[in-house]
């Protein structure tokens, strides 16, 4: 499954589609030239315990990485899951 994103100089989504349909979804706000701030995460309802959210929080963490980034995890969610992988320390504000 592809994830899409659209980023703007302020706030970005990343997004999962089936059949033309938005059925994942998380934001990202920039904070600055360093870091942003993942604000929200939401996978549409009939879609839940597929794994979704790891998969665009992987894409988000690969961004991140990418252009050396740090994230601010606020959404329970991101948060939850960030507070369980060590591995994602490094990119961690």
């Amino acid at each position: 499954m592809e994830v899409k994103h659209d980023l703007t100089d302020k706030n970005g989504i990343f997004f999962l589609e089936e059949n033309g349909k938005q059925i994942a979804v998380m934001t990202i706000v920039f904070a600055g030239d360093t870091k942003f701030i993942i604000d929200h995460t939401e996978v549409k309802p009939g879609n839940e315990g597929k794994g979704l959210g790891k998969i665009l929080l992987k894409a988000v963490i690969d961004l991140a990485r990418e252009k050396k980034y740090k994230i601010v995890p606020i959404c329970p969610y991101a948060k939850s899951v960030f507070d369980k992988t060590p591995e994602y320390n490094d990119i961690l504000f």
